[in-house]
C-alpha cells in the first residue's frame, strides 16, 4: 500500500497564514507516516522572496518527502523564479518502485491568476503518460489549477484555459488520480476512469462559508484507492473509494 498526503494553499504571509493550524497539520501528517506529501500550489500569498524563505523553513518540519508545484500566488513578483531557487523544479516526474508514477505540472503564469499548461508542457505530459500506459504504472498528475469547475466556489474564473485538451489527455490515458488545489474547497469528480480530487486550504484563513482547513489522504493498493478528508484538528472521514485502473 502507498500512503500519500495531499496538502494545498498554505498562503504563507503576514496576514492570511494561520501558524497554529499549520503546526497541528504537521503533527497530524507526520503521525500518519505517509510515503510522500504532494503540495499543489500557493505556498505563498504574494510570491515575495521572504515568503518563500519562510515557507521553506516550515516545509522542513514535514518528515516525509515533499513534492510541490507552484500556484498562481507563487508566480507573482518574480516568485516563479524564486520557486525554482528555493523549492525546486516547477514541473517534474517521480517514479516509485518502477510501477508508480507521479507527474507535477506548472499551471501558473507570471502575475496572472488564470491557469495554463501550454503546448510544450502538454506534449511532455503526453509522453510521460504514454510510458505509464506501456509500463502499466499507477499514474497521478498534480497541478494547482482545477481542470473542471468546483461546486460552491462562486463564479468560475480560473479553470485552466486549455482544460479541454488537458482533460482529454488525462482521461484517454486513464490517469488514476488528478490532484489540484486553488479553490480552497475539497471535492471529487470522476470522469470516465479518472478520479479528480481537489484539496481545501491547509492553513490559510481564506476559507469559503463553513469550510475548515483540511488535507486529503490517499491509501492506494493494487486494487483500489481510498480517499480520506482530514479536517485539521477535527473530523476525519472517508471521502471516496474507487477501483484502480490497472490491476
Amino acid at each position: 500500500m502507498t500512503l500519500i498526503a495531499h496538502i494545498s494553499d498554505l498562503h504563507v504571509s503576514v496576514a492570511d497564514f494561520d501558524e497554529d493550524i499549520f503546526m497541528k497539520a504537521v503533527n497530524e501528517i507526520n503521525n500518519l507516516n505517509p510515503d510522500m506529501i504532494i503540495l499543489t500550489g500557493d505556498l505563498t500569498d504574494h510570491g515575495y522572496y521572504n515568503e518563500f524563505e519562510q515557507v521553506t523553513r516550515y516545509l522542513t518540519l514535514f518528515e516525509a518527502p515533499l513534492f510541490a508545484v507552484p500556484g498562481n500566488h507563487d508566480a507573482r513578483n518574480l516568485g516563479y523564479q524564486t520557486f525554482e531557487e528555493l523549492v525546486g523544479e516547477r514541473s517534474w516526474k517521480l517514479t516509485m518502485d518502477e510501477d508508480f508514477t507521479v507527474i507535477g505540472l506548472d499551471s501558473s503564469s507570471p502575475d496572472e491568476d488564470k491557469g495554463h499548461i501550454g503546448t510544450p508542457q502538454h506534449m511532455w505530459l503526453e509522453h510521460q503518460l504514454d510510458e505509464c500506459v506501456i509500463n502499466e504504472n499507477c499514474s497521478i498528475v498534480a497541478l494547482h489549477h482545477h481542470i473542471v469547475p468546483i461546486p460552491q466556489t462562486g463564479r468560475e474564473r480560473n479553470v485552466l484555459s486549455d482544460a479541454g485538451d488537458i482533460l482529454k489527455t488525462l482521461t484517454t490515458h486513464e490517469v488514476d488520480l488528478v490532484l489540484s488545489g486553488h479553490k480552497h474547497v475539497p471535492n471529487i469528480w470522476k470522469l470516465n476512469n479518472t478520479v479528480i480530487v481537489n484539496a481545501g486550504s491547509l492553513c490559510s484563513t481564506k476559507l469559503r462559508g463553513k469550510n475548515k482547513n483540511s488535507y486529503n489522504v490517499y491509501n492506494i493498493t493494487d486494487s483500489e484507492i481510498e480517499i480520506f478528508l482530514n479536517e485539521v484538528d477535527g473530523e476525519k472521514f472517508l471521502f471516496g473509494k474507487y477501483p484502480r485502473n490497472i490491476i
